[in-house]
């Protein structure tokens, strides 16, 4: 009952947030652009590129919308990490101490809202890609996977930003996370798992292991939720330690 008045009280201030502002209201398009490109883009340069230079591109497929995992919920995330800085800076979370809204409580909405939204847009959004089939069970375990991603992109900002300019040099630099990851698709084992190191890798791992009919595929969903589950509750501690400053 408590976690419903929580989600009603914040929820339309945060639709109005996002609605006012242009950057925010352009990663809320961001998925929805990328899903285009893979459906259409892609497809229109592994033929250009058959065609020019002889490289067959579709064996790639796999790797190229495995990377929508983390994708989602992290543009989710960066939504939330750029609120949590406005309203840090704006003494939220200050005021809140004189509320019936704990501390607690407010974290907790900004974890799961990015965790739930960017996981209803991976549902929706790749299968429509169209590079692969996909399994209604390892889309939803994959999903559920990379769901910690939102959680940890958003504490990330909030906790090591200053204020939306660093927010936003921050969330730039951490897009070259996704390049190890690609990396990792190249290397055999057991050197694989040195890029395990990346929260993110693990539910892009599993993903792999699901398509390729792998029996273990289930240790890496399980390393993957434990792992950034760590990481989140790490992040979470140096939030509230800079919140207090």
């Amino acid at each position: 009952m408590r976690a419903a008045i929580v989600w009603k009280a914040l929820g339309p201030i945060d639709l109005r947030n996002v609605g006012r502002d242009p950057m925010m209201r352009l990663l809320v398009a961001m998925p929805f652009f990328m899903a285009g490109v893979l459906r259409w883009g892609i497809p229109m340069a592994s033929r250009r590129l058959d065609q020019y230079m002889g490289f067959d591109l579709t064996p790639y497929y796999m790797l190229i919308a495995s990377l929508m995992l983390p994708f989602m919920p992290m543009i989710c995330g960066m939504v939330i990490g750029f609120l949590l800085l406005d309203q840090r800076d704006d003494r939220t979370l200050t005021a809140l101490q004189v509320t019936p809204l704990t501390l607690g409580g407010y974290l907790a909405y900004r974890i799961t809202l990015p965790m739930i939204v960017g996981s209803l847009t991976t549902l929706a959004l790749l299968p429509l890609t169209g590079l692969v089939e996909i399994a209604p069970s390892t889309l939803l375990l994959a999903t559920a996977a990379a769901a910690p991603a939102g959680p940890i992109f958003a504490l990330f900002l909030a906790s090591f930003a200053r204020n939306k300019v660093q927010g936003f040099a921050l969330a730039k630099a951490n897009g070259v996370v996704t390049w190890p990851i690609v990396a990792s698709y190249f290397v055999d084992y057991p050197w694989q798992f040195a890029f395990g190191l990346i929260p993110f890798y693990w539910p892009v791992k599993f993903f792999w292991m699901r398509q390729a009919g792998e029996e273990h595929a289930w240790v890496s969903l399980a390393v993957g939720l434990i792992w950034q589950g760590f990481v989140v509750w790490l992040l979470l501690k140096r939030f509230e330690r800079v919140s207090r400053q």
